[in-house]
């Protein structure tokens, strides 16, 4: 985002949306699943553990945020990822974290406590 005190509210309320549908851990890991590919709901239940509606709960919210795509199949509804840039930003994150916590463990490392 460029750093432009003129960025207008709406647009910066969009942003903070968008990363706020990511700030979810079950929808981090529909997407996880998701990564390889399509999936119907009941998978999508299955391999999280959990029940139907709160699967499908943050399937509408992600539907709605433009970061998946739905497609019926007769009684069935299938999701996939309309934008695999997703995983970019994600893999971007977890990268971060990871340095941040080698960076940590470094300092745990080189400290040595006198009792």
């Amino acid at each position: 985002m460029p750093d432009d005190p003129s960025i207008s509210p709406e647009v910066l309320q969009q942003v903070a949306s968008y990363f706020s549908v990511l700030g979810e851990p079950m929808r981090l890991r529909i997407l996880s699943i998701l990564r390889d590919g399509e999936h119907c709901v009941q998978d999508l239940v299955i391999a999280t553990d959990t029940s139907q509606a709160n699967v499908s709960k943050h399937l509408k919210i992600m539907l709605q945020a433009g970061i998946l795509q739905r497609r019926s199949a007769g009684t069935s509804a299938y999701y996939r990822v309309s934008d695999e840039l997703i995983y970019d930003l994600c893999n971007l994150v977890c990268n971060r974290l990871a340095e941040r916590i080698e960076e940590q463990a470094k300092k745990f490392r080189n400290t040595s406590l006198v009792l």
